[in-house]
């Protein structure tokens, strides 16, 4: 990767001169008429978001607030702007769309362009009180104005470069835009930085106890931590399978799976929720297969929700 550094300062040369065009406001930002909280990253993959915002979607719901969400639906098939239907393909809409789609019920509208996937979520709603417009994968997305910019990071963030050497998509000094971050434990940061709230969240991996010798595969961005996660809850893989992320499952992924199970005497297969989305109609030549739900908890959700309503609140008076 060391090779690769002169092209992360050309990568950061380009991304500081596209953060500057915006925030001179020479590139244009667009904005909605329901406040918009996005949920994003400084790296590309594995930070948890869908699980996140499939949370906060429920936490909004238990306030009386209805949401949407929009995407642009990576590694669809298709184009332009469209509704999730939950019956659809991961091919149609994206994976993890579709799985917020499934968990949540809420309208999930995918779009490269998330302004105008918010036009359409604004024009099918009933009429009533407004909803909350949940941008996922947000914080790079910056032609669409929001109300409140939520950040997840991890610790290892601040120990890689930035693109194509690592796996930072802007470097550490942007948070400076960020109103909140989303951390499993506190992280120190540089001093201009450190004003930022912090909320703490924990993962928790719903594992079934049906297997004694499961064999897991997946196919995330960071299929080690789910191998982990695993472990952590007494599970003991027969053998496990990395895929790349968002893979596309073949009948030849399906052939090899049958394959390892048999040579390696596995009694059922484990993979996550995005994957068996991703699955389809092969999930049915795995059985017995179960996906394991991540979920989000809070520590305390009621302060996180409160400033975000307060800041909506202000922006928008």
């Amino acid at each position: 990767m060391i090779a690769l550094r002169p092209l992360s300062h050309t990568y950061g040369a380009i991304v500081a001169a596209r953060n500057a065009l915006y925030d001179s406001r020479r590139l244009r930002i667009e904005r909605l008429r329901w406040p918009v909280v996005s949920i994003g990253n400084l790296t590309v993959g594995g930070s948890g978001k869908t699980p996140f915002v499939i949370a906060l979607v429920e936490e909004f719901r238990k306030r009386g607030i209805a949401c949407d969400v929009l995407s642009r639906g990576y590694g669809r098939r298709t184009s332009s702007v469209r509704v999730v239907n939950p019956a659809g393909t991961a091919e149609e809409f994206g994976d993890e769309p579709l799985l917020i789609a499934r968990r949540t019920g809420v309208p999930v509208i995918v779009g490269e362009s998330r302004y105008a996937a918010g036009l359409k979520g604004e024009s099918l709603a009933p009429a009533g009180p407004e909803r909350i417009h949940i941008l996922d994968d947000g914080f790079q997305h910056r032609n669409l104005a929001r109300d409140f910019d939520l950040v997840m990071l991890d610790y290892e963030d601040l120990e890689t470069h930035l693109l194509p050497a690592g796996r930072l998509r802007e470097p550490v000094s942007s948070l400076s835009r960020a109103d909140a971050l989303a951390v499993t434990q506190p992280i120190p940061l540089p001093d201009k930085l450190r004003a930022i709230p912090q909320w703490c969240y924990r993962r928790i991996v719903e594992v079934p106890d049906e297997f004694a010798r499961p064999l897991v595969f997946c196919g995330i961005a960071r299929a080690q931590r789910f191998f982990a996660d695993l472990r952590r809850e007494g599970v003991e893989p027969a053998f496990h399978l990395a895929f790349a992320d968002h893979h596309r499952y073949s009948a030849a992924d399906i052939d090899r799976l049958l394959k390892l199970r048999a040579q390696h005497r596995a009694d059922g297969f484990l993979t996550t929720e995005k994957d068996l989305v991703r699955l389809g109609a092969f999930a049915d030549e795995l059985a017995p297969m179960i996906a394991v739900r991540l979920s989000i908890q809070y520590d305390d959700a009621d302060p996180m929700l409160s400033q975000i309503l307060s800041r909506i609140a202000l922006s928008r008076s």
